[in-house]
This record gives C-alpha cells, sequence and structure tokens, in this order.
C-alpha cells in the first residue's frame, strides 16, 4: 500500500507538469464500461458462448479467412460486436484524462489497439486517436478491390445469438458489389487497408515532435498481445503505466499503479485535487 501511495503522488506531480497527454489503452481500457473481457479461450467463451459450440477461439473467429468459408457467422461476431460498441458508455475515466488534458498546452493525443472507437464516443478529437488495429466502424472490401474505407454507420447488424449467425443482409463494397468487412487488423491479415491508420499514425508523430514535456499514461495493456505497451516504452519519456496484473516496467522511466483503468484515474485525480491543501 505504502509502494502504491508512493507510485500514485509521484504520478500525480508528472501530470501537473506534463504539457501534452499521450493515453495508450489496451483491452483493459474497456472493462470497467461493462466491454467483455477476452482473456483466455473461457473468458472469451463466456462472452460468446455460440462459438464454443462450433470449438472457436477468438483466435478462429478474428481470422479473414472465415469472410471466405462462412461468412454469415463472422458477420454474426463481427456484427455483435458492432452493436454493442454502438450501445456501451464510455466510463467516468474518459472524462478525467479529457479533463487533465484540457490544461495543458498541447492536450492528448489516444493510441489504442481497441477497435472500439470509444475515445471518439467519449469526447476524443477523431484527429487526435490512433487505433493501431483499426477500427470496427469503417468497412472495407474484402478482396480489397480498392485502398479505400468507408464508415459502418448504415449497417445496423441484426444477429442471433443462439447461432451467432447474421442474419440481416452483410454489408456490401460500394466499388465492386463484393462483401465487406470490418477494417480491422485481424490474425493472419494480409488483406487489411491501413490507408486510415496510416494517417492517423502521421498526425501522432507530428503531435509528438511538438510536445515538449510529454507524458504517457498506459491503461489496460497486457502483455498478450504487446503492441500498446512497445509503444509506451518506445518513447522514453515518462510512463504511467495503471494495470491491475501487468503493471510492472522494463524501461525505468516511469511508475505502477496495480489497478483497473477507472480506480487508478479515480486515484490520481484524487491526488491532484488534494495537492495544495497540506
Amino acid at each position: 500500500m505504502v509502494e502504491n501511495e508512493i507510485a500514485i503522488r509521484q504520478a500525480a506531480a508528472w501530470i501537473r507538469d506534463a504539457d501534452g497527454l499521450l493515453i495508450t489503452a489496451g483491452a483493459g481500457m474497456g472493462v470497467d464500461s461493462g466491454l467483455p473481457d477476452f482473456r483466455g479461450t473461457e473468458g472469451f467463451w463466456r462472452a460468446y458462448p455460440a462459438l464454443r459450440h462450433y470449438g472457436f477461439s477468438f483466435e478462429d473467429i478474428a481470422n479473414p479467412a472465415g469472410f471466405a468459408s462462412n461468412p454469415r457467422l463472422s458477420w454474426g461476431f463481427y456484427g455483435h460486436r458492432l452493436a454493442l460498441y454502438r450501445a456501451t458508455v464510455p466510463h467516468a475515466g474518459f472524462n478525467i484524462l479529457l479533463r487533465w488534458a484540457a490544461a495543458m498546452k498541447y492536450g492528448a493525443f489516444a493510441f489504442t489497439s481497441n477497435v472500439d472507437g470509444q475515445f471518439e464516443k467519449a469526447g476524443f478529437d477523431a484527429e487526435r486517436i490512433t487505433e493501431c488495429h483499426g477500427t470496427i466502424h469503417r468497412l472495407q472490401c474484402v478482396e480489397p478491390c480498392t485502398d479505400k474505407t468507408w464508415p459502418a454507420d448504415d449497417f445496423t447488424p441484426v444477429v442471433n445469438e443462439t447461432t451467432c449467425l447474421l442474419e440481416s443482409e452483410m454489408p456490401r463494397c460500394p466499388h465492386c458489389g463484393g462483401l465487406a468487412r470490418p477494417n480491422i487488423l485481424m490474425f493472419g491479415d494480409w488483406q487489411w487497408v491501413e490507408n486510415h491508420t496510416v494517417g492517423q499514425e502521421r498526425r501522432l508523430a507530428a503531435w509528438l515532435e511538438s510536445v515538449e514535456r510529454p507524458l504517457v499514461i498506459e491503461l489496460g495493456a497486457g502483455r498478450a498481445i504487446p503492441t500498446v505497451r512497445q509503444f509506451s516504452e518506445r518513447h522514453r519519456s515518462r510512463i504511467i503505466r495503471i494495470n491491475p496484473r501487468d503493471y510492472t516496467l522494463s524501461s525505468g522511466t516511469g511508475v505502477g499503479i496495480p489497478n483497473g483503468a477507472l480506480q487508478g484515474l479515480q486515484l490520481l485525480d484524487d491526488k491532484l485535487a488534494g495537492f495544495g491543501r497540506g
């Protein structure tokens, strides 16, 4: 407990000193909003019990091959997720981050492996978000016949939750009429159209060049797919890593806080509010 209090105090001091906030987020960021945790096969099957019947793991269904072999099942899985993310209300931690960033000269930029669109829904500037694995809210051609992507706004999936099969019409590519798929980087994916994400990455690089005293706050990024953790540590700036399990840092340039995203942010916010009151 004493060690955690020291880490929180140090982290709060860094937040006060920073002129730009780089928020890096993994799947744990969404858990406090009620989104499912796919940690382990059992966790995945609890969220999608119909896929236990097929014997599919997350890696099996989150795979572009399914759009050729069983497109209604693939779209049942992704259609259910799209509807879920549309209905989800971002937790209060997003508002805490927005408030901190508003007091900083260069504001905030979010880098996330999540495809759920929760940062934009919470009020973050769409031009200040990098989704390194793409987003479920955009579509692309399965082939792909074009390097263009487009919003999924006109697609309203109807999914049979017992079978996990899409019952409504599948989305089509407006360029060739073929099947469309989410603009998400899947496992074993050589057809992902990365243009939208590349543009986001360019804007992030330009923002990082402008910030003088950046601070990284990493939330819910585990070791299983370490993209976010590696990105956080690559910048060699101060890092606050909030994670209930994997909160240690290998770089020696930050502090680890062993809490979930929302609780960790609330603890820091309380500490910031207490500064100056003795």
